[in-house]
């Protein structure tokens, strides 16, 4: 039996650096045996079946390929289309009433608890809000991800130590459902 999964590969093909050609990448993970491999955007996203292996074990393979084929470490994290779907139902924002730009996910790497995010003044950061799920935050950031001061302050190193995560805009978490649906 086959499982549908997305890669969600992190700080590629931004701002010229780590180049992964998608083609490239689609190829790479073809010889992994991954069967139904696609690609969505440059930002690293790529979506496949597979019928072997588990979450963790299919990042660490796809990581330790785009290393051996590019050259250079990218941080992966794969998640079947169940949690991908269950990550979108479980929305604490509005979605449906708020621009993509203004809803992300930050997909975690393992499960995180509200101890990490302690530091953090939330009533600081008004209206800019955000809540935990299932290895992952929602984000809601009115002016855009690339004007949030609470998501610099989500990103600081000492609140993330030890995990992967990366962030995906709504367009992309609801896209990542619809691509990895059998």
């Amino acid at each position: 039996m086959t499982t549908r999964y997305a890669a969600l590969l992190r700080g590629i093909n931004v701002g010229g650096s780590r180049k992964v050609p998608m083609a490239e990448l689609r190829t790479v993970m073809q010889g992994l045996g991954h069967e139904a491999v696609a690609t969505y955007l440059q930002s690293g996203q790529a979506v496949f079946s597979s019928g072997h292996g588990d979450e963790e074990s299919l990042a660490a393979e796809l990581r330790d390929a785009i290393e051996n084929h590019f050259g250079f470490g990218v941080d992966v994290i794969v998640r079947d289309h169940a949690y991908l779907e269950a990550i979108a139902d479980a929305c604490p924002f509005p979605a449906a009433d708020l621009e993509a730009r203004q809803l992300h996910v930050t997909y975690f790497s393992t499960p995180v608890d509200a101890e990490r995010f302690a530091e953090i003044d939330r009533a600081a950061f008004l209206p800019e809000d955000f809540r935990l799920g299932d290895r992952a935050l929602y984000l809601y950031a009115p002016n855009g991800l690339g004007r949030s001061k609470l998501a610099d302050a989500l990103s600081r190193p000492r609140i993330n130590k030890g995990l992967i995560a990366t962030t995906r805009n709504w367009n992309t978490v609801v896209k990542l459902v619809e691509l990895t649906a059998a």
